[in-house]
Parts: C-alpha cells; structure tokens; sequence
C-alpha cells in the first residue's frame, strides 16, 4: 500500500470514528432528555414536531457542507431564504400560481448565488466577505420591498401543499425532502465528477487548476446550489406556515453553522460528510426543546451551540493535523 492509500485509509477512518462518536453523542444526549423530561421524549409526538421543523436546517445545512467541502463559506443563506420566500409571495399574489410562484423562487435563489459566485472568483473577493454583505444587502432589500409586511397565503388545500407540508405515511413531508435531498447529494458529492472537483478544490486548488479542472465554474455552480437549497427551504417554511414574514430566516445562521461543524464537515476544505450533517441536524434541532422541556432557561441553547461549535472545530483541527 503507498503513501497516498495510507493517507486516504487513515482519513476515511478518522471520518468514521468521528461519525460514530457523533451518533454516540446524540444518543446520550437524547437519554438526557429522556430522563430530565420523560413525558415530551417518551411521546411520538415530540419527535414527529422534529420531523417538521429539522429540515429547514438540515437542507440548507446541506448546502453549507457542500460549500465548506470547496473550501468557502457562505453566511447569506438565512437572507436569500427570506429574499426568494417574498418573492414567491408576490408571485403568487399576482399569478394565482404556485407553480409558477416556485419557478420565481428558486431562480432568485439561483442568481443571488450566480451573483455571490461571481464575486469570488471573478472579482477575488473573500467569500465571507461577500456573503456577509450580501446577508445584510438582500434582507435589507427584501425588507424595503415588502415595507415589513406578513403576506398570508392561501395554500392548504393545494396539491403542493401535501408534498412539501402535508403528512405521507404519518410522518411529515419535509422529512422525506431531508433524507432524499441528503442522498442525493451524497452520490453528487461521493459518486460523481463534480463532487470529485469540489473536494480536489478544497483540498488543493492550485493543484486542481494545473489538472485542467475549471476551478471559477465549480465555485460558481456550488454557490448557486447553496442559495437554491436555501430558497427551496423558503418554500418549505412557507407552506408549513402559510405565510411569509419579513423575518424568515432569523435565527437558522448558527444552527446550520452548528449543524454542519459538530456532523464532521472540515473548515479547512476538501473533506465533508453528508451523513455526519443529517445526524448533526437532528442534534441541534433538538436541543432547543430538549433544554427548555429539562426547565433550563433557553439561553442555555446558544451557550450550547458555541459549545459544540468549538469542539468540533478543535477536534476536526488536530484531526487534519495528525495527518
């Protein structure tokens, strides 16, 4: 066996290790909550709520995985969801569409990360930099749209309200976007070529370019994959609420930050998992509820975030340095 295959061993077990200790984690941590407050987690009922409200986090978490596998950061998906949510509202309001309401959702998504993609390769912008400012840029520009206002929407009895809020099977119909928008990009990212660009980008991108790879076109296209899942998790929370509000997307920015470090995903780039990043989301999701039904006060629940934030962090770090 060479070097590289030692390498490459070494790395999938650390990956492994990491994911079994994190199921580890979140099993402790349930039996916690189980002890502390049996009457919400011995019931169903609690976690059908999570099989409703995790996706949001879990897809956009998603999304953010494939970002920092590159090797980037994007911080301005909580906006583009809020963006691509008014317009979907308005679409709606002036068509009596929801098919074409969605069409106009998901493209703004598009070219918010067409335009967040641009930035970064073709200007040289760092991309904190640019999706900082195009958080506060988009949420103030849906914000002088909208003048503030909550767009109720009439959505329950429609088709598209059974697939993207009803139940199917008794559990709800987020869960299942979760799961096979998860496998989906688990094959995109571990079974086909661009997810191979992606990672060899992270890794190494000066050695990417030199294999003839286009390094600006992978950028590009993984940022606007990142807005159009966070725009497609706009329309999720919308049909679960039936109404859009001006502050869609507040408080999901460290929770899927949270998500996606303590499921595995390296900051460093060229290493991700997408299980990790399913398991993590349920992790956080939960934690809210679990320490207010435990009678903690909820600002436990960011005090715990940035707990499990910089443990992954660390641990990932001397992980990538043991190597």
């Amino acid at each position: 066996m060479n070097s590289d295959s030692k390498l490459l061993s070494k790395k999938n077990y650390d990956k492994y290790k990491t994911q079994i200790g994190l199921i580890g984690i979140s099993a402790i941590v349930l039996i916690l909550f189980m002890i502390t407050s049996p009457k919400v987690f011995l019931s169903p009922r609690i976690y059908k709520s999570f099989l409703s409200t995790v996706p949001f986090v879990g897809i956009m978490a998603l999304g953010l995985t494939m970002i920092l596998a590159m090797g980037e950061i994007d911080l301005s998906f909580p906006s583009v969801m809020a963006l691509s949510g008014f317009v979907f509202a308005i679409t709606l309001k002036s068509t009596g569409s929801i098919f074409i309401a969605l069409i106009a959702c998901i493209s703004t998504g598009a070219v918010v990360g067409l335009f967040n993609g641009l930035l970064v390769t073709k200007i040289g912008i760092p991309s904190i930099i640019v999706t900082i400012g195009m958080q506060f840029f988009i949420r103030g520009f849906s914000n002088i749209l909208s003048q503030g206002r909550a767009y109720p929407m009439a959505l329950s009895d429609s088709f598209f309200y059974k697939i993207f809020a009803g139940d199917i099977l008794g559990l709800p119909s987020q869960s299942y976007w979760l799961i096979g928008l998860g496998i989906f990009l688990w094959f995109i990212l571990f079974r086909h070529k661009f997810g191979e660009h992606i990672l060899f980008t992270g890794d190494n991108e000066d050695a990417t370019k030199m294999m003839g790879i286009n390094v600006d076109k992978v950028k590009i296209a993984t940022f606007v994959l990142m807005a159009v899942l966070a725009s497609f998790a706009g329309v999720l929370d919308i049909f679960r609420m039936r109404t859009w509000w001006p502050t869609m997307g507040e408080g999901y920015l460290m929770m899927v930050v949270a998500t996606v470090f303590v499921g595995g995903t390296s900051m460093h780039g060229g290493d991700a998992t997408i299980f990790g990043t399913l398991i993590g989301a349920f992790l956080i999701g939960s934690l809210e509820a679990g320490i207010v039904a435990a009678g903690l006060s909820g600002f436990w629940t960011r005090f715990i975030y940035g707990l499990l934030i910089i443990t992954a962090v660390t641990l990932h770090t001397v992980l990538k340095n043991q190597r």
